[in-house]
């Protein structure tokens, strides 16, 4: 299958290779394509030099996100919360037109600092924000309470038993994500669905929490597990 990123940060590259690793085909879409293939510094996150990876993953190609866009049969954002917009808005309703997107961002604003606030809760997120400025677009928000190594090997936390919530308002999609997340090693019984989108308020607000967590084991790999 053919898919398109938009982002090349450390969450675009850590799926990108699984997808590659699992025999998909994919693309990566950003703002400006060479400076990004050319990138010889490490980014704000501390990841490895753009061009580096690149090179260490040949077989994943770089587009503008209008390109990554028409590329995709699915799509994925992995921009982060304050470029989503902007780069779903680049990519084009035209390109994204009637498919999915598995929306990874969370709206953190780190402007005073650590621990980040968010830029939009309670009331909205910003997955209903992407499912509003496209809505011929299926937005299945999953992946973003976890960090990306977990995303892409469930394995590394308790023998992969712990859960990860999706959300969306297209029932097709979600099962068509929750077959792709099959592959990448998550177990159906573990994947829980919450229902529309709204929910994103929720799974985005928990990053609140997470971070803090971070900030106490001193490790992002960890992941809660619901019991009842």
């Amino acid at each position: 299958m053919n898919i398109g990123i938009f982002g090349t940060g450390g969450v675009a590259r850590a799926i990108a290779a699984k997808l590659v690793s699992l025999g998909h085909s994919v693309k990566l879409g950003t703002r400006n394509v060479d400076e990004t293939k050319n990138r010889s510094q490490k980014d704000a996150m501390g990841n490895p030099p753009f061009q580096e990876w690149l090179e260490k993953n040949p077989s994943v190609t770089v587009g503008t996100f209008a390109e990554a866009a028409a590329f995709g049969e699915i799509l994925m954002n992995a921009a982060s919360g304050s470029g989503s917009l902007p780069a779903l808005a680049a990519a084009g309703d035209t390109a994204m037109n009637g498919k999915i997107l598995i929306d990874i961002s969370n709206p953190l604003d780190f402007s005073k600092g650590f621990p980040p606030s968010l830029t939009v809760s309670n009331t909205d997120s910003l997955g209903e924000q992407i499912q509003r400025a496209h809505p011929s677009v299926k937005v299945v928000k999953a992946f973003n309470t976890l960090s990306n190594p977990l995303m892409v090997d469930p394995q590394l936390v308790n023998g992969g038993d712990h859960t990860l919530p999706i959300c969306g308002n297209d029932a097709d999609a979600k099962q068509k994500v929750t077959s792709l997340l099959n592959s990448f090693g998550w177990k159906s019984e573990n994947i829980l669905d919450l229902g529309d989108i709204t929910n994103a308020r929720g799974m985005e607000a928990f990053l609140l929490l997470w971070v803090r967590m971070y900030g106490s084991f001193k490790t992002p790999l960890f992941q809660f597990k619901i019991v009842k």
